[in-house]
């Protein structure tokens, strides 16, 4: 049996509660994704604020969860057969806490496997293509003379964000009445383009009224709003 305090993440960041779920993280939209997650399934947690430096995410204790030096990861003291289980990927977290707790994942063949599909446009689509749309309008990118790359990704997001527009068009979520993780996954990274990527009028955030309405009722849930603070209301180790 696998035990958290074999794990040597842990000599870092120091659990709390050793029989709690570990999250390590930053609240930012991938960070959040998990933090959502564990707030609306009720799962208790501790959190560990994860910097992206070298004393962070680049650490060889980070870095012994995670290879590829990305937030999130979480360690599960109560995973499968008994063990502690270590995950990071921030659509696979999802799926698994999903399927933990029985919770906003349908149970249907047919409905399980459009939300994955939905979380997998999340995961191949968006996040990538709003986060260099981030990068070349609002970071270094920016300096860069040729603007093409810049024009590429504002092109790219208002493609994405007319697919969402016109599947939201008749619907409370993704996948119609019920709140899941496909919602979970895209509307962190909705929420960034007019908050801190500061795109909103670069894109026309006003032609996707629909994205606008489910998003307002996304950041008013108890969870997310929680969860949106998570780890930057928890202690740094």
């Amino acid at each position: 049996m696998t035990k958290l305090s074999e794990f040597y993440i842990t000599k870092k960041w120091h659990p709390v509660h050793a029989d709690r779920i570990q999250l390590y993280s930053l609240a930012t939209p991938n960070g959040v994704k998990v933090s959502i997650m564990l707030e609306e399934t009720g799962l208790a947690y501790d959190a560990h604020r994860v910097t992206l430096d070298q004393d962070g995410v680049w650490s060889p204790h980070f870095l012994s969860v995670n290879p590829n030096n990305k937030i999130p990861a979480i360690i599960d003291p109560a995973g499968p057969d008994g063990n502690s289980l270590a995950l990071f990927e921030s659509g696979a977290i999802l799926l698994y806490l999903a399927e933990k707790t029985g919770q906003l994942l349908p149970t249907s063949a047919a409905a399980r496997y459009e939300t994955i599909q939905w979380l997998m446009f999340q995961m191949a689509g968006i996040g990538p293509m709003f986060g260099q749309l981030g990068f070349f309008h609002r970071f270094a990118g920016r300096e860069y003379e040729d603007k093409r790359p810049l024009t590429r990704y504002v092109t790219e997001t208002k493609r994405l964000m007319a697919v969402l527009e016109k599947r939201l068009t008749d619907r409370a979520w993704i996948m119609g009445d019920d709140y899941t993780i496909a919602d979970i996954a895209i509307f962190p990274w909705v929420r960034i383009l007019s908050g801190f990527f500061e795109a909103g009028e670069l894109i026309g955030i006003g032609n996707y009224p629909h994205v606008a309405r489910v998003l307002a009722n996304f950041v008013q849930r108890p969870a997310v709003i929680k969860g949106l603070e998570v780890p930057v209301t928890q202690r740094p180790d």
